[in-house]
């Protein structure tokens, strides 16, 4: 898989953003829809049905299935039980491979945000402070406990015969993905200036 991340995205037409819990991947993810104008899917709005509750697993996979008939999108999400839907259709996985604290940072921020304005999420669904920073429900809790594990997982997924098509995109830090996010806005614009 060609790993070089300023020209990954030549010709890529169906993109997915992964990383740990906080890493921003949502936030990339729309970035990128909208500056490729393609369509984006959050595999948090087809997983999450009304009151918290998880899609049962076969639904959850139609609706990735449908999703990602389209020539163009791009998602963002860590779902094993939709991996093999969409990474087998992606041809370009970015890894938002940043440390522990940065997460952490990013996280309690987003948290704090959604808590105090009640930000409707997916479905009705919104985040509450107390279970946010007080359960055992906690996306805190589970960003410690997920993020050395992903970082070991991810190589050896991306390494599998069945994901070698992909383009794969490290970015190792929110400066490195600023940077590679310009490069990538800068080329569209040249690209677009010529064809005018």
């Amino acid at each position: 898989a060609a790993r070089d991340p300023w020209r990954s995205l030549a010709g890529c037409r169906r993109i997915v953003v992964v990383g740990t819990t906080g890493s921003g991947k949502t936030t990339l993810a729309g970035r990128l829809a909208l500056l490729l104008d393609y369509p984006h899917i959050e595999l948090d709005a087809l997983h999450w049905e009304p009151h918290w509750t998880p899609a049962p697993p076969e639904r959850f996979r139609e609706r990735a299935t449908a999703a990602t008939t389209a020539e163009q999108w791009v998602a963002d999400g860590n779902y094993s039980v939709v991996r093999d839907i969409v990474w087998a259709r992606a041809d370009t996985a970015i890894w938002l491979d940043y440390p522990l604290a940065v997460n952490f940072w990013r996280l309690t921020r987003r948290s704090l945000v959604r808590g105090t304005r009640r930000v409707e999420l997916w479905n009705g669904n919104r985040e509450s402070l107390r279970e946010q920073f007080l359960s055992r429900d906690s996306l805190f809790l589970w960003a410690v406990q997920s993020h050395a594990r992903k970082r070991r997982e991810y190589p050896a997924l991306l390494a599998r015969p069945e994901y070698a098509h992909l383009a794969v995109v490290h970015l190792r830090s929110p400066r490195a993905t600023r940077r590679w996010l310009g490069r990538v806005a800068g080329r569209k614009s040249k690209v677009e200036s010529r064809s005018l």
